[in-house]
């Protein structure tokens, strides 16, 4: 973490909200890609001097003060109901408490501009999610908030959105375990839904012959559970897998440095993927489907490889035995530190703040 008195000697310490989504605590128990990026910001600006106001659930930690919107996460209560009213609480507490603070960081997302609308305070809007639907540049059009996207690609998702900075997500990667001597075994860690590419996963692993390990919480949804269960439960059978459901952090990371690779076989266009930079952290290369900003992540024949579908991906990995793995760890350490993300909101957030009284 970075040395609060030399932060500190470029501006004044600054009140900074941090506004959650409902969904899951902050940090997650267990997977939770927003929350994670939230904890990790959150504690590396407590340390450079700033206070922080966490609005999220109850059960969340903070290094500063902590302003609960839902008493558990929703999804630790496997609600399926619309979040709507949720989101609009949350909201409406973040308004209720402007005093405490100079600035508002959401990360709401398409709840984003109804927040900055409605608030006195400076807005910076991060979004998470995928941004090529339809309806996203007239709910984003003409907002005052300060619109921050998680890639390249992810700023270009949505050609009539325009977004003022492109920060990086960043993680604490030093204490990832390394593995130095890894096994065989292929593994794949997200969610188990379709735009994720588990099934794709199976076949990579059956086309090689190597055993794939799943780490993927239990299907939520009923369109995950439908998709669970005429896709990915057939495909079980052409394969040598191991379903090891979702897995505690600590347990997720030892699975991740003792595989040979880990699959990414998205078929979105990812905004980020956070999961790639644990993998790399671990000095386990990546394999994914060449979409969203797995290309400015994954540099071809240095951290893994990118392929077009199942087959080119399948092809590329007896490759990885040659790469580097003390060096895809050193590098990525370095690219995608919580520290350099903090220095990019920062800038922002003083940034957005200058005209304030």
């Amino acid at each position: 973490m970075s040395d609060p008195s030399t932060v500190l000697e470029h501006g004044r310490p600054l009140r900074i909200a941090q506004v959650a989504p409902p969904m899951e605590r902050v940090p997650p128990a267990a997977y939770g890609g927003t929350e994670r990026v939230i904890a990790e910001l959150s504690r590396e600006l407590a340390a450079r001097g700033h206070e922080v106001i966490l609005f999220a659930s109850a059960d969340s930690e903070s290094p500063g003060r902590l302003v609960a919107t839902v008493s558990r996460p929703l999804r630790a209560d496997g609600d399926e109901r619309d979040p709507s009213a949720e989101y609009a609480r949350t909201i409406q507490l973040v308004l209720a408490n402007e005093d405490a603070f100079d600035v508002v960081h959401g990360h709401l997302d398409f709840w984003n501009p109804a927040l900055a609308r409605a608030s006195r305070r400076p807005v910076v809007a991060t979004f998470h999610g995928r941004l090529d639907y339809p309806d996203a540049a007239d709910l984003l059009r003409d907002t005052p908030a300060h619109l921050v996207a998680l890639s390249d690609a992810h700023a270009r998702q949505s050609e009539a959105v325009r977004f003022q900075s492109v920060v990086n997500n960043g993680l604490s990667l030093e204490a990832m375990p390394f593995g130095e001597r890894p096994g065989d075994d292929l593994c794949f860690v997200g969610r188990m839904t379709p735009e994720k590419g588990v099934a794709d996963a199976i076949e990579i692993a059956a086309l090689t012959g190597r055993r794939l390990r799943i780490v993927a919480k239990a299907p939520y949804l009923a369109t995950e559970r439908e998709y669970y269960d005429n896709v990915v439960r057939p495909a079980l059978r052409t394969a040598d897998v191991e379903e090891l459901g979702e897995l505690a952090q600590t347990e997720r990371d030892r699975v991740l440095a003792s595989s040979y690779a880990m699959l990414m076989p998205s078929d979105w266009p990812e905004p980020f993927g956070l999961t790639a930079i644990e993998s790399l952290a671990c000095g386990t290369p990546v394999v994914a489907r060449s979409v969203g900003a797995l290309p400015e992540i994954v540099r071809e024949g240095r951290d893994g490889f990118l392929g077009r579908d199942a087959t080119e991906m399948a092809a590329a990995l007896p490759a990885v035995s040659a790469l580097d793995r003390a060096q895809i760890r050193r590098d990525v350490i370095e690219r995608f530190s919580a520290s350099r993300m903090a220095d990019a909101y920062e800038a922002i957030y003083r940034r957005v703040t200058a005209s304030q009284p």
